[in-house]
């Protein structure tokens, strides 16, 4: 039992890790760096990246978080670590229904608006898009990396 519990933390740790790392990395450098082009590339790249990333590893990744983590804390239900991972994964399913609430109906509606070619005004569809989804994620990118540093504080001092 130890080492399945164990398992299932280290899991949830590095899945939680990652997905605040791929929400950190459009905070910092994606979306500013797709803020400078044009609003055709701007659009175009989000559709494309919106589809792309829906692939089995981000989803392994994105709902193993909960996952693994509600997994770990069933496991160390009797241990002292139990509350850490308790409030690891709390934030962490904060995290999912803000990215579930937001971030993924602007991208339905990026999608909606159509392809690029064929958008009359696209500076309307990138201003409905680009600043809510943008802040949207860098709040879910908080909650993320709150929650991976609340799983390992917990981890390391135990």
């Amino acid at each position: 039992m130890t080492g399945l519990r164990e398992l299932a933390l280290v899991l949830g740790i590095v899945s939680v890790g990652l997905i605040a790392g791929l929400f950190a990395s459009f905070a910092y450098a994606v979306m500013p760096g797709l803020g400078q082009t044009d609003d055709k590339s701007l659009i175009a790249s989000m559709q494309r990246i919106n589809v792309v990333i829906v692939n089995p590893v981000f989803l392994l990744l994105f709902f193993g978080g909960l996952g693994f983590t509600v997994a770990a804390a069933v496991l160390y239900r009797d241990h002292r670590m139990f509350w850490w991972i308790v409030a690891g994964a709390v934030l962490y399913g904060l995290g999912l229904v803000i990215t579930m609430a937001f971030n993924i109906p602007l991208n339905n509606r990026l999608e909606a608006a159509g392809e690029p070619d064929r958008i009359g005004d696209l500076r309307a569809v990138r201003d409905v898009f680009e600043a809510s989804w943008v802040r949207w994620n860098i709040v879910r990118a908080v909650v993320h990396a709150a929650a991976f540093a609340v799983l390992v504080v917990g981890a390391v001092t135990r």
